[in-house]
């Protein structure tokens, strides 16, 4: 009997992950990706010899998934991963403080640092209890939490709104990609449960230690080919069909390709559009209901080192993350600093010329030796639709992997995994939709013929 053939549709992290997947279960699989390059969301582009990445697509330790990916493509040697949560939190004034862990068990190892939590008066630092304690006692998975709004939820656990904008919102914002105001309560759960309060290492923070270009593209490129997988990079799909015994063939230009199912690991309204001549996938088609929320970086070139700090957070400023890219970005002298944006609705049509002063200004009030820096260069990247819109009521609209068409799957951080939308989201959707296909061919009784078809074959 022939192995089982199976095509997937996007090089994202997901379509990568499913792709590895199944490769890994016995499987052969065609991956088209419609752009010259792998990575989906998690891209790089090149600039005056340069290369900036289009987020700070940070991991915390509790990725599991995600860090096994990384082992799977064997990068474990590009990404770095924190020993202890430390972050850094600053203000122009001047104050400084801290969000990280100690030694002791969860919930405890928080305590240190945000009883001296400088940013909260005494009394603010004194009522993080209970919300910590409420989030413990509450269950993610629990459906009833989606209906409500974290904001709501903290003010009704005694959080003020500078609480709120100088804490609670450095964890939302850029897990979410949406504020505490207007974020869904099980999704935040989800957050700093796993991420904070169920185990004392599980919000260590990780990044790549090279380009997302380098680390998603090339380097998981390798492994997809070693694991036998075909990538047809620049390969747009033109049509899906289903024959009438039960395969389908994909169709990208001249070139025909005939599976027994189909990973399709593309935005919603992609996924959607591909595949409404197969029929309709009422998950995909409702994707517009779940909304996006947007991302913006600005990538900034000194001429000189103006902080050691490889990363922290921001209160009081416009700046909610500055991160040390240097290395990454292939600057020799001086220093790369890049500052992120979540949630970044207000800066999304700005021009990138105001966005640079307003941003460089910014970053001179935070580090005093910025003042004398002059600035080389600057890039501004913008993802408009970079995640759903993490609010009351997202968990209903998530689709899941399975369709209402026998042989297709879906995958993709906006698929329903219960983690929001980020890299580990993304790989466990893969994952899952990959083990659902193969499941799938396993349980039919006669696979159909495969074969390849048309030009190339």
């Amino acid at each position: 009997m022939s192995a089982t053939r199976i095509a997937v549709i996007g090089g994202g992290l997901s379509g990568m992950a499913a792709a590895l997947a199944a490769a890994d279960s016995g499987a052969e699989v065609v991956l088209f990706e419609r752009r010259p390059v792998l990575g989906g969301l998690t891209a790089s582009v090149r600039h005056n010899g340069l290369s900036f990445d289009n987020g700070q697509h940070v991991f915390l330790r509790c990725c599991t998934a995600y860090r096994g990916f990384i082992d799977r493509i064997g990068a474990k040697e590009q990404v770095f991963l924190q020993a202890r949560l430390d972050v850094p939190v600053l203000a122009p004034d001047g104050t400084r403080a801290s969000i990280k862990r100690s030694a002791l068990p969860a919930p405890l190892h928080m305590a240190g640092s945000l009883g001296k939590y400088r940013h909260l008066s005494l009394r603010e630092r004194t009522r993080l209890v209970l919300p910590a304690l409420g989030l413990r006692r509450l269950d993610p998975d629990d459906p009833s939490l989606d209906e409500i709004c974290f904001g709501d939820w903290l003010a009704k656990h005694g959080q003020s709104e500078r609480a709120v904008e100088h804490l609670w919102n450095l964890i939302a914002l850029p897990t979410l990609n949406i504020p505490a105001a207007q974020a869904s309560l099980g999704l935040a759960t989800k957050v700093f449960r796993v991420g904070l309060l169920d185990s004392s290492d599980a919000g260590d923070i990780g990044w790549s230690r090279v380009p997302l270009a380098e680390l998603h593209g090339d380097i998981a490129g390798r492994a997809l080919e070693a694991a036998g997988v075909e990538t047809a990079l620049s390969s747009p799909i033109s049509s899906i069909s289903r024959s009438s015994v039960g395969t389908f063939t994909v169709s990208s230009g001249v070139r025909n390709v005939v599976v027994d199912a189909v990973i399709v690991a593309t935005p919603l309204r992609v996924a959607a559009s591909i595949c409404s001549s197969i029929g309709p996938l009422s998950g995909a088609t409702g994707a517009e209901r779940l909304g996006t929320s947007p991302i913006v970086n600005v990538h900034l070139v000194l001429d000189r080192k103006v902080t050691d700090l490889p990363l922290a957070a921001c209160v009081d400023s416009p700046v909610q993350f500055v991160f040390d890219r240097t290395v990454a970005s292939g600057v020799k002298s001086g220093q790369c600093l890049v500052i992120s944006l979540s949630a970044a609705d207000r800066y999304i049509a700005t021009g990138s010329a105001e966005l640079v002063t307003t941003f460089l200004d910014a970053l001179r009030d935070l580090f005093p030796a910025a003042q004398k820096a002059r600035l080389v260069d600057a890039i501004v990247t913008r993802e408009k639709a970079a995640t759903f819109r993490a609010v009351p009521g997202t968990r209903a609209l998530r689709p899941a992997n399975v369709t209402e068409v026998p042989g297709v799957f879906l995958a993709g951080a906006s698929c329903d995994t219960g983690w929001p939308a980020t890299m580990e989201g993304a790989v466990r959707s893969g994952e899952k939709a990959a083990s659902h296909a193969l499941a799938m061919v396993s349980d039919a009784a006669v696979p159909g013929q495969r074969e390849l078809e048309g030009a190339g074959t």
